[in-house]
């Protein structure tokens, strides 16, 4: 049964379970946390939770550094939990994705442990050589770390040794481990980091400011014969989605991965748009540019088969806060970029706490900062002698951990009855689920309208995409299919735009209009959806 259609009807809520909810009181988000906002997660009217990694871990990378794939960190509560979880949601017609992280795990996996020593059946699960290479780490720094007289390549943190895809044991326990979740019922994975698993060689790589030696194990053949395997040997027996975290792939490498002929995955998320507003890396920002962002929606929306649409997630910054206003014109942009996210061709996911409009965080030292990632690459900005205010800088606009404080529920928080794990933000007193529940014209309802509209109607979410205005920060793009024809208009500036362009339709979702009606000038960050007559 390789069903490989459904999923492209479905809209996916993604949950960062530490952040979401902690149903003991110990500050942590946990399980029957999550199960206790399964009715919400539900009235949103979102078919697929993708629940970031709850597997047994250190920790030393947010649960990204997995000790036990077939079990759950006691943080996280108990397997029965977890059962308990995919029932409850089966319940209420959800379905659950997982994280597979295969291309590391953590360095206190009995695998590692075991590896360490040079005549152990676990040795080659990893990479292991008598000296290392030039090879660099995403997080900064070599790739390499030293037991006793061999390193092992780590492209993380070095409690995140890589494993051996050359290796036939590697692909059986990932098989294993695969069949073991999809038998409990889940309903596929996100594939972290999939398209570096597999590395070609082990030579020096060409000298470059950043990851040295991605040459070597950047979308290489073999990670494509994986995925083939892992689909027609595990996937294929299975009503099953995947989607793929790849690195720097461009719209070639993306369709590579997911065309049905292919028979790998099923989508990917791409990084191109996150990256039109930063210079060779995320800690080098610049000023975001609405009509770079919208060329480059546009290329993918044209020459990928079907994306995976997003603004934000665990590991990218609050959405409204880095291509909105969240100061004057929080409300605005938030609707405007809901509008965006879940009208485009492809799978919307929504990160928790974007549908009520969640903002970066507002941490004031680097002490309240908990990501691995964080800390080490401002170690190293200090060690570059950066100065301080440039420091400041990329902590404001670069850390993973704006996306992590916890989800807003009341006015006090509402997240923990604790002491939260991580700094909840102030501005919960006005931005949280409970007030917005009852205010009509909230970013909340505003996201209920448009999943029902993009439900209801298959143009919307298997029409056709054309791009027919893209000026001035100003994008309009047109959804068709045979019986149906919708317009999105939207102004991705906070300036007032004139567009010379006539639409003939009915406003039915507006972020700024009661009455409807369709102007020619656009006030800023102002969205409408139009369904055009005749359709």
């Amino acid at each position: 049964m390789d069903n490989r259609h459904t999923w492209k009807d479905k809209i996916v809520y993604q949950i960062y379970p530490r952040s979401f909810m902690d149903s003991n009181g110990d500050g942590i988000g946990d399980i029957q946390g999550i199960i206790s906002k399964l009715d919400y997660v539900k009235s949103l009217g979102v078919d697929v939770i993708w629940l970031s990694p709850v597997y047994g871990s250190p920790n030393d990378d947010n649960g990204y550094d997995i000790s036990d794939y077939k079990g759950i960190n006691p943080e996280f509560g108990t397997m029965q939990d977890m059962d308990q979880l995919i029932v409850e949601a089966g319940r209420r017609g959800i379905r659950i994705i997982m994280d597979l992280v295969i291309n590391h795990t953590s360095d206190e996996h009995p695998w590692f442990i075991e590896s360490k020593h040079p005549e152990s059946p676990y040795r080659d699960y990893y990479i292991w050589q008598d000296k290392p290479n030039n090879w660099t780490s995403f997080f900064g720094g070599k790739a390499w770390d030293q037991v006793g007289d061999s390193f092992y390549l780590h492209l993380f943190s070095k409690k995140q040794p890589d494993l051996n895809w050359h290796h036939p044991k590697v692909m059986d326990e990932v098989q294993d481990i695969m069949r073991f979740w999809l038998n409990k019922g889940i309903y596929g994975f996100r594939c972290d980091v999939i398209n570096i698993i597999y590395k070609s060689s082990l030579e020096d790589g060409k000298k470059r400011f950043v990851l040295v030696g991605r040459e070597h194990y950047h979308s290489q053949e073999g990670m494509h014969q994986i995925l083939k395997r892992l689909r027609s040997e595990v996937l294929a027996s299975y009503d099953s989605m995947t989607v793929g975290e790849t690195v720097l792939v461009n719209t070639k490498q993306a369709n590579d991965l997911i065309l049905p002929e292919r028979h790998e995955l099923d989508m990917v998320f791409g990084f191109e748009h996150m990256e039109t507003d930063q210079i060779n890396n995320k800690w080098f920002r610049t000023r975001f540019k609405p009509q770079k962002f919208i060329r480059t929606l546009i290329k993918w929306q044209n020459q990928v088969y079907w994306n995976a649409n997003y603004l934000e997630n665990h590991d990218q910054q609050r959405s409204v806060s880095r291509f909105g206003n969240d100061k004057v014109y929080h409300r605005e942009s938030a609707k405007m970029l809901a509008l965006l996210n879940l009208t485009l061709k492809g799978t919307p996911y929504i990160y928790q706490g974007e549908e009520i409009g969640m903002t970066n965080g507002d941490f004031t030292s680097l002490d309240e900062y908990r990501d691995v990632e964080t800390h080490r690459i401002i170690a190293l900005a200090k060690k570059l002698h950066f100065p301080q205010w440039f420091q400041q800088r990329m902590l404001r606009l670069s850390s993973r951990d704006h996306a992590r404080t916890p989800m807003q529920w009341t006015s006090e928080g509402g997240f923990t009855t604790g002491d939260p794990w991580i700094k909840v933000n102030r501005n919960t007193t006005f931005i949280n689920v409970e007030k917005q529940n009852i205010e009509e014209d909230s970013i909340l309802s505003f996201y209920r309208k448009l999943i029902t509209l993009r439900k209801n109607n298959q143009a919307l979410s298997r029409g056709s995409f054309e791009a027919i205005y893209a000026k001035r920060g100003v994008f309009i793009f047109r959804r068709k299919d045979a019986t149906q024809s919708w317009v999105t208009v939207i102004n991705m500036t906070a300036k007032k735009k004139r567009i010379g362009l006539f639409i003939d339709g009915e406003v039915i979702l507006s972020n700024l209009h009661a009455n409807q009606i369709i102007e020619s000038k656009l006030q800023p960050y102002e969205a409408r959806l139009i369904k055009e007559n005749g359709s």
